[in-house]
């Protein structure tokens, strides 16, 4: 095991020997590190956290730290990372509330980029990335594979769906479609489909043909959302691809509302 002189870890925390700590970093009593993590230097791991395999933590980071709420009350309430995660410079992630679930997860396969802030009760999907200075308030969801630009501030209770990219300067107050490009160049509107992130993804052109069609119903008819909705599961119907069905099944269980 590599631990510099300088670091700190609490009597109870679990280390394998297969992990790097580095120098003046801080790891509480109730962390649980998988097989060879690394701590760059002056990381701070506190609360109930569990963290998967081969994450990499960069200086200043601090995770499973207690949430910006004032309702909490020292409660033991939790962080789980995934495995594979680089969690760059100055990173925040809050434990949960009780409130919430008492729960802040992140997948696996993540790139968190320095000055990101994961609020408490918040759920971040596998292969996301998070731009510098993402800013995520308590209980957003983040879906697989979702880009979050630099400098977005994403309000409580949001959800940000699958392949989604979000524009950096975005501020987001309502549900981020899936597979969409959402950008403040465009007012704050969904102006068409990820089309490059889904090609990157091994989306056949026939599929990301249908899932055009399919937001040309949201963003480009006369149609209201709900008629929108209603020809999507009509398309459905005559064989359209699953995506489409996830697609209308995160616009019909939306409930702050969806950026079209």
């Amino acid at each position: 095991m590599s631990i510099h002189p300088t670091a700190i870890v609490a009597e109870g925390a679990v280390i394998p020997a297969s992990c790097k700590i580095g120098p003046f970093c801080t790891v509480g009593p109730n962390v649980l590190l998988g097989e060879e993590c690394e701590l760059v230097s002056h990381v701070v791991l506190d609360g109930h956290l569990t963290v998967g395999k081969k994450n990499r933590i960069f200086s200043f980071a601090c995770i499973g730290v207690a949430p910006q709420d004032l309702k909490y009350a020292g409660e033991p309430t939790r962080v789980t990372l995934g495995d594979n995660n680089d969690i760059r410079e100055y990173v925040t992630i809050s434990r949960g509330t009780v409130g919430g679930g008492g729960h802040t997860t992140v997948g696996s396969g993540c790139l968190i980029m320095a000055y990101t802030h994961i609020g408490h009760d918040s759920h971040i999907g596998d292969g996301c990335i998070l731009a510098n200075s993402a800013t995520l308030a308590g209980h957003v969801i983040v879906e697989d594979f979702a880009v979050v630009g630099a400098l977005c501030p994403v309000h409580q209770f949001c959800r940000i769906g699958k392949y989604a990219y979000i524009g950096g300067g975005t501020t987001i107050t309502q549900d981020v479609l899936p597979y969409s490009l959402t950008s403040i160049e465009r007012n704050n509107h969904a102006y068409g489909i990820n089309k490059v992130g889904l090609e990157r993804k091994g989306f056949t052109p026939e599929q990301i043909k249908t899932l055009r069609s399919a937001f040309r119903l949201l963003t480009a008819s006369k149609m209201n959302t709900s008629q929108a909705l209603e020809a999507m599961r009509e398309s459905l119907a005559a064989g359209a691809d699953e995506h489409v069905g996830y697609l209308a099944d995160f616009i019909a269980a939306s409930e702050r509302g969806i950026i079209k």
